[in-house]
C-alpha cells in the first residue's frame, strides 16, 4: 500500500506505547463535569476577562483559532507531566511521520537557511534525494521553478509532499559550483533509517538502533541477517541516545533475541495488567552486549531490562534515563490529538524503572574528552571498547 493512502497510525515520540482512538471528541457531551475545571465559574470568568483584556489592549491581531489551541495545550500542561501534551493537527501529522519512520517525500532533512531558501542537513542513505545527486549542505532556492527563498521549511515540505506529480525539480546551489544546478528528484515512499550495522574485528557484529520506529523491526532483521552472512559470532546492540519509540517495535526486535516468556507488562491506575510475551522461536545463540547511557529511555529501557532480567547479555554503560510510564494518543475529529500518561511498565521480573533507570552490569562513563566531539571513532569510544572487551572475555 502506498504511503499516499496510509491513514494515521500509531504515534509516540519517546513514549512506550500508543493507542489511537479516533473520533467522537469534538462536541463531547457524555459524562459529568460538575467537579471539573470548566465547571468552575471563577475559572471561566477569568478566561473571559483575559480575552476581553486582549481585545481591549493587545497591539496585534487576535487569532481565535490559535487562542483556542492555546487553551487545549494549557489544560494538558497543567497536569505537570512531561509526557502528556496536546498536538495540533499539523503537529500530530509530523509526529506520526517521525514515529512510523516512513512517509511520501524525497528523503532529505532540511532546515531554514539564514541567507534564504533551505539547507539540506541530511540525505537519507539510499533515498531518492541521495540517488538523484543531492548532497548535505546544498541550498534549495526554488521548487519546480517557484522561488522559495522567503518560505519557512514547513512550507517547502508541504509544497513537495503535496505535489500531485511523481517528481520535483529543485534549484540547487552548491559550494564551489558557480551555476545553480537543476536536479529532478522522484517523490516516492521513503523509509527513514533507524538501524545501522557493521562487522567489527573478531567477527563481532555491531548494530545501533537510533529509535524504535514502525520500520525498525524489518531493518533490524535485515541488519542481523547480513551480519550473520558475514560471519558474525558475537553481537553489540548500541542503544545510547535512543529515546524510545513504539512498544510493538521493541517487542518485535526482542522476539528475535529472547527465550520464551514475558517481555514487559503494564498496569494502569485501576490495576489492569497487560502483558507482552515472546514465543521464544528465535533466541539469540551468541554472546551479547548492550550499550546504554543516560539518554537511553523508554523502549530502550524495556530492551535493556528484558536482556538483563533473562541474563542473556551484559548491559554496559551508564544508568538509563528512567522513563517507565506509558502514553496513549487519542486523535480528535479535527485531526488534533492528545497524549496522556495512562500506566506504568515493568520488566519481566516486576521491576519498575520509572525515575530510577536500568543499572548497567558494567558501568563505564564516556571519556570526558569525547563529550563535545561531533563524531567519535570506534577506536576512541571507550564505552564500545569496554563492551568488546566483555564479549572477548566470554571466549
Amino acid at each position: 500500500m502506498s504511503r499516499r493512502d496510509y491513514t494515521r497510525g500509531i504515534v509516540t515520540g519517546a513514549a512506550v506505547t500508543v493507542i489511537v482512538i479516533a473520533g467522537g471528541y469534538l462536541g463531547y457531551t457524555a459524562g459529568s463535569h460538575n467537579d471539573g475545571v470548566l465547571s468552575n465559574k471563577e475559572y471561566v470568568k477569568k478566561l473571559e476577562y483575559l480575552e476581553d483584556l486582549i481585545d481591549l489592549e493587545y497591539l496585534g491581531e487576535k487569532d481565535e483559532a490559535k487562542l483556542a489551541e492555546g487553551l487545549y495545550a494549557g489544560l494538558l500542561y497543567g497536569l505537570d507531566d512531561p509526557y502528556s501534551r496536546y498536538y495540533t493537527a499539523e503537529e500530530y501529522e509530523e509526529a506520526n511521520t517521525s514515529t512510523e519512520g516512513s512517509y511520501v517525500g524525497i528523503g532529505i532533512l532540511m532546515q531554514k537557511n539564514s541567507e534564504g531558501g533551505v539547507r539540506i542537513v541530511e540525505c537519507y542513505e539510499g533515498g531518492p534525494g541521495e540517488q538523484a545527486g543531492l548532497e548535505a549542505d546544498d541550498i534549495i532556492s526554488a521548487v519546480d521553478g517557484t522561488d522559495i527563498t522567503e518560505l519557512e521549511t514547513s512550507e517547502v515540505v508541504s509544497m513537495i509532499k503535496g505535489s500531485d506529480a511523481d517528481s520535483v525539480e529543485l534549484t540547487i546551489h552548491r559550494e564551489d559550483v558557480e551555476e545553480p544546478l537543476k536536479i529532478t528528484v522522484p517523490i516516492t515512499d521513503v523509509e527513514i533509517p533507524s538501524v545501522f550495522h557493521e562487522l567489527l574485528e573478531g567477527n563481532i557484529g555491531y548494530i545501533r538502533i537510533s529509535e524504535f520506529k514502525g520500520v525498525t523491526y524489518e531493518q533490524y532483521k535485515t541488519a542481523f541477517q547480513e551480519l550473520k552472512t558475514q560471519g558474525m559470532e558475537k553481537l553489540v546492540v548500541d542503544l545510547r541516545g535512543n529515546p524510545g519509540g513504539l512498544l510493538d517495535s521493541v517487542c518485535d526486535v526482542l522476539g528475535e533475541i529472547l527465550p520464551e516468556g514475558l517481555i514487559v507488562y503494564t498496569e494502569d491506575k485501576y490495576g489492569n495488567r497487560q502483558e507482552n510475551n515472546c514465543d521464544g522461536e528465535h533466541p539469540l545463540d551468541m554472546p551479547l552486549a548492550v550499550l546504554v547511557n543516560e539518554n537511553s529511555a523508554s523502549a530502550s529501557e524495556i530492551f535493556a531490562g528484558a536482556v538483563q532480567d533473562y541474563g542473556i547479555g551484559t548491559i554496559v554503560g551508564t544508568t538509563t534515563y528512567g522513563k517507565g510510564v506509558v502514553q496513549t494518543i487519542r486523535e480528535l475529529n479535527d485531526g488534533s490529538a492528545v497524549k496522556l500518561t495512562i500506566s506504568n511498565y515493568y520488566t519481566p521480573k516486576g521491576n519498575s524503572i520509572n525515575e530510577v533507570g536500568i543499572q548497567p552490569d558494567v558501568e563505564v562513563k564516556l571519556d570526558t574528552s569525547l563529550l563535545n566531539k561531533d563524531e567519535i571513532t570506534h577506536e576512541e569510544d571507550n564505552q564500545l571498547q569496554k563492551a568488546l572487551e566483555v564479549l572477548n572475555s566470554a571466549d
